[in-house]
């Protein structure tokens, strides 16, 4: 008897997380089928893929995007319906035919579907660290009172995942009484290793030229001011229900090794592959199976060596304000994040410089004290003061 294919929701297509899903599924047209893709303005793409896939649903952004969509698809004689704006992505989530969710929207934006998925009890592929960086404990409450299955797909979080025990029928690996600590590696970006430059004449260009990942411009400045560790940190503090205290980063630049799991018994868990985003992708889609996903297998002999060796949390505090955040939780993610990607459109604007935004983010988390959200409506407007007092620093205000 052939099994039933997943039918898949990609919220956020046409970023690289998106399209990179997009192979993994044209790879094993058996196993999956796409139900719904969705983005924000890229209505080019997303025609494309519309008419190679033939989802039943597309999202666009604006209305004036997906009228676009819907003229260029019904011209093809495609009858893929086409809704926009955030009650649209909420139903291309939650809709009863869809069994998996990839949330790959970036940034905060990416919250309302990504828990409406949760909520509605869907295999979740977490892409979007933002979303669970904001509502924390709302978001993993949601996923245990649906029985969502949640997946992580960041690199170093799929590692840890694959490294730490299963714990009964719990989608998630959960820490047992043997296991120590975890250490997430992280490459430094593309300015780690540079000691003498002069981080505050970086240009948005030169910050986006990741060593090892493509990845988009936003991510990619996370990544080059480590910001990304310290969202990825208070990330893995909630997936893994692990205290920050227990959580480790290491600069591994050859991105080799995606993260570590020390045990009490010595025995230290590993998990290693090329940085090709449709491993974790593929692993995401067809656990607990494993599939093909279309990467070049390892060579260590060509590689030669591994290094690793701490962070410098001098020349980049956004990490080190990762941290501070990850053992306060309470409001204190939601600041940092909403800080962060305001001051980092900023700076990919050219309106603020690259070392402003760990300082804007600083001057949010000491500006604001807001008691711990307990409900969705606290977390936006959290995230909406914090928002409006980041664009005020960043004026000068």
């Amino acid at each position: 008897m052939t099994a039933k294919r997943q039918r898949v929701t990609i919220l956020g297509a046409t970023g690289t997380i998106g399209v990179n899903t997009l192979r993994v599924i044209a790879d094993h047209p058996d196993r999956f089928e796409v139900f719904a893709l969705t983005a924000n303005c890229n209505v080019a793409l997303l025609a494309e893929q519309c008419r190679r896939f033939r989802p039943r649903l597309a999202v666009l952004g604006t209305p004036q995007a997906a009228a676009e969509l819907e003229r260029d698809l019904a011209s093809d004689g495609l009858d893929t319906a086409v809704l926009h704006g955030e009650e649209g992505l909420v139903a291309a989530a939650r809709d009863v035919a869809v069994d998996t969710v990839m949330a790959a929207i970036v940034g905060g934006a990416g919250l309302l579907p990504t828990l409406a998925a949760a909520r509605a009890g869907k295999k979740v592929l977490l892409a979007n660290k933002e979303s669970l960086v904001m509502s924390g404990e709302l978001f993993m409450q949601a996923a245990a009172d649906s029985g969502a299955c949640i997946l992580p797909i960041d690199s170093e979080h799929n590692a840890i995942f694959q490294c730490l025990p299963a714990s009964g029928s719990a989608a998630l690996r959960e820490p047992d009484s043997g296991f120590r600590k975890i250490v997430l590696t992280a490459s430094g970006g593309p300015f780690h290793a540079q000691c003498g430059l002069e981080l505050s004449t970086v240009t948005p260009d030169q910050a986006c030229k990741h060593p090892n990942w493509l990845m988009g411009r936003k991510i990619s400045v996370d990544s080059a001011t480590l910001v990304n560790k310290g969202l990825e940190l208070i990330e893995a503090s909630y997936l893994f229900a692990t205290p920050a205290e227990r959580i480790e980063v290491l600069v591994h630049p050859q991105s080799i090794v995606h993260s570590l799991v020390y045990y009490t018994d010595g025995s230290v868990l590993a998990q290693l592959g090329n940085p090709d985003m449709r491993t974790p992708i593929a692993y995401g889609l067809a656990w607990p199976a494993r599939i093909d996903a279309g990467v070049q297998e390892l060579d260590l002999a060509s590689i030669g060596r591994l290094d690793f060796q701490p962070p410098d949390l001098k020349r980049f505090p956004g990490l080190a304000l990762g941290r501070q955040v990850a053992e306060a939780r309470g409001a204190a993610p939601v600041l940092f994040n909403a800080a962060n990607e305001e001051a980092v459109a900023a700076f990919l604007a050219g309106q603020a410089g690259f070392m402003e935004i760990p300082a804007i983010i600083d001057r949010v988390l000491q500006d604001m004290e807001c008691p711990p959200p307990a409900s969705l409506e606290e977390v936006l407007d959290i995230d909406r003061q914090a928002r409006k007092l980041a664009r005020q620093l960043l004026r000068g205000a």
